[in-house]
């Protein structure tokens, strides 16, 4: 199993029946040794229904395992959905993509959304972020609507856009 998808699934395990973290001694020296953001995002493993998905745009731990272990649990107390139960643990499918650091661009003409992910913001400061590759999205129009409607943007508001890749784990 990928370091990342195993750390992922070891803290959920351990959060949803003892809430104990895994043992940092055997968490992989890359992930100790990294900081980055990251989103952990759990599918049913019937019917590849969303359960949960949490993150964090940029890092807000001391590194990427840290980071990895914190929206795991989050992850299971996604609010647009009922918490994961233990029971439910192994029919998840984890994946965790780790981000790169967004980079403001001037042009939607500027996004792919097989390649980068995209972040919208208001003048306010409100934020919608999509990751990129998703099942069902299939143009920078579409991306750009799902991270405003996230973010409570309206259509006719300005928005800023920002733009990053991801390194996707999951289990294969």
């Amino acid at each position: 199993m990928d370091t990342c998808v195993k750390l992922a699934f070891d803290t959920i395990k351990g959060y949803l029946n003892s809430k104990e973290l895994p043992d940092t001694k055997k968490i992989a020296p890359e992930l100790l040794n990294k900081k980055a953001g990251c989103f952990v995002s759990l599918h049913t493993k019937n019917d590849n229904a969303l359960r949960g998905c949490i993150g964090t745009i940029l890092p807000t731990c001391k590194n990427l395992a840290s980071e990895i272990m914190s929206n795991a649990m989050a992850a299971c107390q996604d609010p647009r959905f009922e918490p994961v139960s233990k029971n439910e643990c192994d029919n998840l499918n984890i994946s965790v993509d780790v981000l790169s650091k967004p980079e403001a661009i001037a042009s939607e003409k500027m996004l792919d959304p097989k390649k980068y992910g995209v972040i919208v913001k208001s003048s306010d400061g409100r934020i919608g972020l999509l990751l990129p590759d998703l099942e069902g999205i299939d143009s920078v129009e579409k991306q750009i609507d799902i991270a405003r409607q996230k973010a409570g943007i309206l259509p006719d508001e300005k928005i800023y856009l920002y733009r990053f890749t991801v390194e996707r784990h999951e289990e294969k």
